[in-house]
């Protein structure tokens, strides 16, 4: 059986039952989510981008969806500096460090067959490039964004059926998901980033350049977070 994702619906959030876990490095979080996802598992974001925000009216910004492969696993998405790439799980999360990842976990799990058509979908499309212009236009273009990869993936073993991917927006994918009661929210985890103090400097001029310097670069960290949506 299929089910219809809604595209042009936003909003969603994943049961707040869900626990909520916060972690204090990659090597935790990998951890904790090692033993609990599967293929088809979905990590939902929500981060910093502050265009996909307005545009969906949601907090969601990013999706990646998990395959188990010799018993380890990894993560495939779309993202805008490197395109359709695949990840170790510690290496995805170390790209989502101080957002909350939503897991979402497949009431059902996928049998071979289908977990086959799913992984094989993912891979042909690695190395595509990145590209939101034809959600927001329609145009044809030779990239694909996160939630568009992602619906194209499932709607390919069946999971779901998808009018048009490009059309999809990481809100509406969790909503259609979770409405249809394909998929549960699992938990919610966050990893927090864990500062490195420099020693301080002796001289007052040189704690005046140091405190400037850090507070540069945070702001340009932020910023960028806001607005390049990396």
């Amino acid at each position: 059986m299929s089910w219809l994702v809604i595209v042009a619906l936003a909003g969603a959030s994943p049961d707040s039952a869900a626990g909520s876990t916060e972690v204090s490095s990659l090597q935790e979080a990998t951890r904790l989510l090692s033993s609990q996802v599967q293929t088809g598992t979905l990590l939902v974001s929500e981060g910093d981008c502050l265009a996909v925000q307005a545009y969906t009216q949601s907090p969601y910004t990013h999706v990646g969806a998990v395959v188990i492969r010799d018993g380890r696993p990894f993560v495939y998405d779309a993202c805008k500096s490197t395109g359709v790439r695949c990840s170790t799980l510690t290496n995805y999360l170390k790209t989502q460090i101080d957002h909350e990842v939503h897991v979402l976990q497949p009431r059902k799990a996928f049998s071979d067959s289908g977990a086959g058509e799913f992984v094989r979908r993912l891979d042909s499309q690695l190395g595509r490039p990145y590209s939101v212009r034809h959600h927001l236009t329609g145009e044809s273009v030779d990239g694909v964004h996160c939630a568009e990869y992602v619906s194209d993936a499932l709607a390919c073993c069946r999971v779901l059926t998808v009018r048009n991917a490009a059309n999809v927006s990481p809100a509406s994918l969790v909503l259609g998901v979770t409405r249809a009661e394909v998929y549960s929210p699992l938990q919610t985890i966050r990893v927090v980033r864990r500062e490195t103090s420099e020693p301080r400097a002796a001289s007052w001029y040189g704690r005046l350049w140091q405190d400037t310097k850090n507070c540069s670069a945070n702001c340009y960290r932020q910023t960028r977070a806001w607005f390049v949506c990396d």
